[in-house]
């Protein structure tokens, strides 16, 4: 199914609602509408948009709070917004990118250059996205490597020495389970360790776009079993529809 990109329109004027809607749906674009501040902060939670253009001059609550009250919010404040106002003065125009609005446009507008802006600043908004996660892979496999690293080594040292003592044991010895459970739990980490650093050299050999979450899912799919033997709830708070790495 293909991904469309979501603009969310908020304007009390229902003619420039109703153009807008048309002309991006046109466009290949989802769309939602919000009439007044009040309702655009509530669909903003529901409908998650890509993309707000938003106007200034609204009941309730105005253009510039609602614009002021997102990019003060972690959640939405990475939304870009392009401003829309019958107000043509410098200091307008001024005040909303002070307050964090993306772009800003006058009515009346011309829709070609409104369509550009747009087209511009959803590609802007999935270059941050990439940068986002590409920095989250990097870590994750800067953490990789540290595990691997970390634990390796002494826990080859472990598993020898237990290897060890347990061959010369006699049969009957009671310490020879001990042993054994221990050489168990060496050998099983030692085959996750394995699994991690295959996973790793196969993440950067893979040229093809790679869905982040599922090499994320994968990874911790190493250690699952161990986790839920020992009682351990996983959870993963993954990013919806991110970009390819």
């Amino acid at each position: 199914m293909e991904n469309k990109n979501k603009i969310l329109i908020v304007d009390d004027a229902v003619d420039t609602v109703e153009l807008l809607r048309k002309r991006f749906r046109a466009e290949g674009y989802d769309t939602d509408e919000a009439y007044n501040g009040e309702e655009a902060l509530q669909k903003v939670s529901e409908y998650n948009p890509d993309l707000i253009v938003l106007d200034v001059m609204m009941p309730k609550i105005d253009g510039y709070e609602v614009c002021q009250r997102l990019k003060s919010d972690e959640k939405t404040r990475y939304i870009p917004i392009l401003m829309l106002t019958a107000k043509g003065e410098v200091e307008h125009k001024v005040k909303g990118l002070d307050i964090g609005a993306d772009d800003y446009m006058s009515k009346p507008f011309d829709y070609k250059e409104l369509s550009a802006r747009i087209r511009s600043l959803l590609s802007l908004k999935t270059a941050h996205e990439k940068k986002v996660v590409d920095v989250k892979s990097s870590a994750l496999e800067q953490m990789m490597d540290q595990v691997a690293h970390e634990i390796r080594n002494p826990l080859t040292s472990i598993g020898g020495f237990a290897r060890k003592v347990f061959s010369k044991l006699p049969e009957d010895d009671p310490n020879r389970k001990y042993m054994q459970y221990i050489i168990g739990d060496v050998t099983v980490l030692e085959s996750m360790i394995k699994q991690l650093i295959e996973l790793k050299s196969l993440s950067i050999s893979n040229k093809e776009p790679s869905d982040i979450n599922e090499i994320l899912k994968e990874a911790l799919s190493v250690f699952e079993q161990d986790f839920i033997n020992k009682g351990v709830h996983l959870n993963l708070d993954l990013m919806e529809n991110p970009p390819a790495v």
